[in-house]
């Protein structure tokens, strides 16, 4: 009798055994899903910071398995850096030298190039000083200091010797000039009175309440101020890459750049 038993349970496990490996057969294999982080390095122009943070929590809301991760310098720095082997998947400039310059070494992916935005070129002063209404000013023996950027690597430097030169006081200034190596640096010797005034992008002097606005310069009297946005050849992830600059172009994103004080430059 109990072998008999035995057997029947036998039997029972065996049918019940049968049958779920029979169900599990016949269910759906679950897709899997690819939660792989695919990581993307830009080299961009330091003045460009506040708005690409803010940029970067909204492309991530909906790109969740993206990295990004932004290297900010000086525009000749950065080229440098890239002509020597760093990596990088996109570069933004703040003026067209740079990107030109590997666009000559065929360091550009062909189609990937455009103008992202534009800015202005502004003559900053500590907030409470009454004594620079002009960039002619600054030749006033009252100003010991003027801070701008390196122009052999920083392009507000640049444009800033571009309008002095145009208005004929540039070797009356430049034993006044203290350099620095990007434009929040101009933007922070001005703000700790190390400086008596500085020339800046005109985002740059929005951010800061330590600082006012002498004066804009005057478009005419410097090169375009326009960032060109490109992706590198060497990117290893080039569709990711591309599909990001499409973002930094949307509408959405834009209005971000326009939230800092660029200007669309379409």
């Amino acid at each position: 009798m109990q072998r008999s038993r035995f057997l029947t349970f036998l039997g029972i496990a065996f049918i019940g055994l049968a049958i779920a490996l029979g169900l599990r057969w016949m269910m759906p294999t679950p897709a899997v899903v690819d939660q792989a982080q695919t990581s993307l390095l830009v080299s961009a122009a330091t003045s460009l910071k506040d708005s690409l943070e803010e940029i970067k929590h909204l492309y991530q809301k909906s790109n969740p398995n993206v990295s990004l991760t932004y290297n900010l310098g000086a525009s000749g720095a950065l080229l440098q850096q890239i002509q020597n082997g760093a990596p990088a998947d996109i570069f933004i400039s703040a003026a067209k030298q740079q990107m030109d310059a590997l666009g000559k070494s065929e360091e550009l992916l062909p189609g990937t190039s455009g103008d992202l935005v534009k800015n202005r070129l502004a003559l900053i002063v500590p907030t409470n000083s009454q004594s620079v209404r002009s960039f002619g000013s600054l030749q006033n023996s009252a100003i010991k200091r003027i801070a701008i950027g390196e122009p052999r690597s920083v392009p507000a430097g640049k444009y800033a010797e571009q309008v002095f030169q145009k208005l004929k006081i540039y070797d009356s200034l430049k034993p006044k000039f203290v350099y620095a190596n990007n434009v929040r640096q101009v933007l922070a010797a001005v703000e700790s009175r190390n400086a008596d005034a500085g020339v800046v992008y005109l985002t740059d002097a929005q951010i800061s309440d330590k600082v006012k606005v002498a004066v804009l310069a005057s478009e005419a009297d410097h090169s375009p101020i326009v960032y060109p946005i490109a992706v590198l050849k060497r990117s290893e992830n080039p569709q990711i890459a591309k599909e990001f600059v499409q973002f930094l172009e949307s509408d959405q994103a834009q209005l971000v750049f326009k939230k800092y004080g660029f200007i669309a430059s379409k």
